[in-house]
Formats: structure tokens, C-alpha cells, sequence
């Protein structure tokens, strides 16, 4: 069971690098926006499987830090991004 369950971590990990292609090479700002959300819950689930493979349950901890962190910084970009048309607008009006 370890050993499957190792196997989707790292086929998550896999998954994750295609992600953070897209994060690069991405033409728009939105599909960057969401491959770098995809990638941070895609970390979060390998860590919580790395936790429930080791045994230790501070991971978990871990993992519900690294979602708050996600989803602050998830906020603040969404936020960045959306300021940047209404100047853009303004100074061609």
C-alpha cells in the first residue's frame, strides 16, 4: 500500500512540473494564476500523502500552513493582476 501510494506522489510531482510549464510559458496572466494554485494544492496533497505514509502526523500541520500561505498569496496575485487593467483603461480613456 506504501508503495502505491508512493507512486501517486510521485506521479503527482510529475504532474506538477507540467503545471509549472504552463506557470512559464502561459500566455495569459490567468493561466499562470491557476498553475501556480494548481501547483500549490498538488504540493499540498504530496505532503499530506508523505504524512500519511511516514506515520507522522505534525506533518499535517505543515500542510495546513502551506494552504494558508496559498491562499493569501493566491488572494494577493488575483488582486494584482486585477488592478493592473483599470490603469490601463484609465490612461486610455
Amino acid at each position: 500500500m506504501d508503495k502505491f501510494l508512493l507512486a501517486i506522489a510521485v506521479a503527482l510531482a510529475l504532474t506538477s512540473l507540467i503545471c509549472l510549464v504552463r506557470v512559464i510559458v502561459g500566455p495569459t496572466k490567468g493561466d499562470r494564476i491557476i498553475g501556480i494554485n494548481v501547483v500549490g494544492t498538488k504540493t499540498i496533497v504530496i505532503i499530506a500523502l508523505i504524512a500519511f505514509i511516514l506515520r507522522e502526523t505534525y506533518f499535517l500541520d505543515v500542510v495546513l500552513v502551506y494552504a494558508l500561505i496559498s491562499f493569501i498569496a493566491s488572494i494577493f496575485i488575483s488582486r494584482e493582476f486585477a488592478e493592473e487593467p483599470e490603469e490601463e483603461d484609465e490612461q486610455h480613456a
